[in-house]
């Protein structure tokens, strides 16, 4: 325990930031450290933008160790001091708070899912989407939606009026084909390194049929976070592309805000897997094991 403070101590004189430490005390296992964190914080420094995103970070790490009922007070007291905040200002004004809000929302949909309480947490999770659905946490919401509902549903269409590469079909058009979807980001480097699986999939399957198409999106930025122009920043997304998804070029990239939030894309990369009946049969944020991959692709065909 000393040994951790101590590092907390050296981790804080590096870098001041509460959500900083509470995420290194959480790595390590210790909620109640992290808990101390935010509450001297809050005692010394009162309610900022950063503690609350620190203190949605003690909800996460609650729900991990499965402490449910402390993840739901967390997520209250996350929800009720973003509350008081937007009283000042809107939500995406800064940083922390639409991350505070979307964790907030989430684990608190996870906590009642967890507790058999699918159709609440769904309930829940549509309310919240109606409320914020212009806001930036619209495709965090919609991919808790997603884990709870998508799998078994018919697959939604894409916007295919912009892309990279080939000109993507339409979901329409691939009824009798498995489809492989591979949301993917500029600036992720999970997607690079997912990409190596995306490939080897696409090399073993693509003779039975199996489609990959991979959507990406806008995010007003390119290298280093500069700022940039709708076409900068698609003229960097190509550049991307053939630089790190060259055995991936001729595979149809629709460019599409609109996709990322109706896929709840908003973790990446995102994959979906659709049967030849054009029904959701997976439905993975983050990075995914190639043989679990593998295996999934394997049902639908």
């Amino acid at each position: 325990m000393r040994s951790l403070v101590l590092i907390l101590m050296f981790a804080s004189s590096v870098k001041a930031e509460i959500v900083y430490d509470v995420r290194f005390a959480l790595a390590n296992n210790n909620l109640a450290l992290g808990d101390s964190l935010v509450q001297q914080y809050r005692t010394q420094r009162g309610v900022t933008p950063e503690m609350i995103e620190a203190l949605s970070w003690l909800g996460r790490g609650a729900l991990a160790a499965n402490q449910l009922d402390k993840a739901e007070s967390y997520a209250e007291q996350t929800q009720q001091l973003v509350q008081q905040e937007l009283k000042k200002h809107p939500l995406d004004s800064e940083e922390h708070l639409p991350l505070a809000l979307g964790a907030a929302i989430e684990t608190e949909s996870q906590v009642m899912n967890a507790r058999g309480e699918r159709a609440q947490a769904l309930g829940y999770l549509r309310k919240e989407l109606a409320l914020y659905r212009s806001t930036s946490i619209r495709a965090r919401i919609q991919k808790n939606i997603n884990l709870l509902d998508l799998v078994g549903k018919p697959a939604p269409a894409l916007d295919e009026r912009e892309y990279l590469g080939p000109k993507p079909p339409t979901m329409l058009s691939l009824l009798g084909k498995p489809v492989l979807l591979f949301f993917w980001a500029h600036w992720c480097g999970d997607c690079k390194l997912e990409r190596r699986d995306i490939s080897q999939i696409r090399r073993e399957f693509a003779d039975k049929g199996l489609v990959i198409l991979a959507p990406t999106q806008r995010y007003g930025y390119v290298a280093g976070g500069q700022d940039a122009s709708p076409q900068d920043e698609l003229k960097y997304i190509d550049e991307i592309r053939h630089r790190y998804y060259l055995d991936l070029i001729d595979v149809p990239a629709p460019v599409s805000e609109e996709d990322g939030k109706l896929y709840g894309a908003s973790t990446t990369p995102t994959l979906v897997l659709v049967d030849r009946r054009g029904i959701v049969r997976m439905y993975h944020p983050g990075r995914m094991p190639i043989e679990e991959l593998r295996q999934a692709v394997h049902a639908v065909l």
